[in-house]
């Protein structure tokens, strides 16, 4: 048999208008640092291309590490992983593009946050 709690009256108490501007304030100001940075990552493509590629070929070479201990297999996968590397490259940059200023905005936004 399943019993219930009796159920409370809750009140609703509206929201300070004070604290509401404060937190729309706040909500503008973080809206504004995503577009700042989707701004900076549109100038520096090139550089963040760069980084991207470097982090993909780090990586590749952890993760066959990682993964394969037999030395002459490891070598060959190794020279192999730079095959798959222009298709990893456009995907990265799109995942990039798409992701990154909401997530930095949101890391940033949890430093700032006390």
């Amino acid at each position: 048999m399943l019993t219930t709690q009796k159920s409370q009256a809750i009140t609703v108490r509206p929201v300070p208008p004070k604290v509401a501007a404060e937190e729309r304030f706040k909500q503008e100001r973080m809206h504004d640092v995503k577009v700042m940075l989707q701004d900076l990552f549109e100038r520096e493509e090139s550089t963040i291309r760069l980084v991207l590629d470097s982090l993909y070929d780090v990586g590749v070479i952890n993760i066959i590490n990682k993964k394969i201990k037999f030395s002459p297999l490891n070598n060959f996968l190794k020279s192999l992983a730079k095959l798959p590397k222009p298709v990893a490259k456009v995907l990265m940059w799109r995942w990039f593009k798409k992701n990154c200023a909401e997530l930095l905005v949101n890391w940033l936004y949890r430093k700032v946050s006390f």
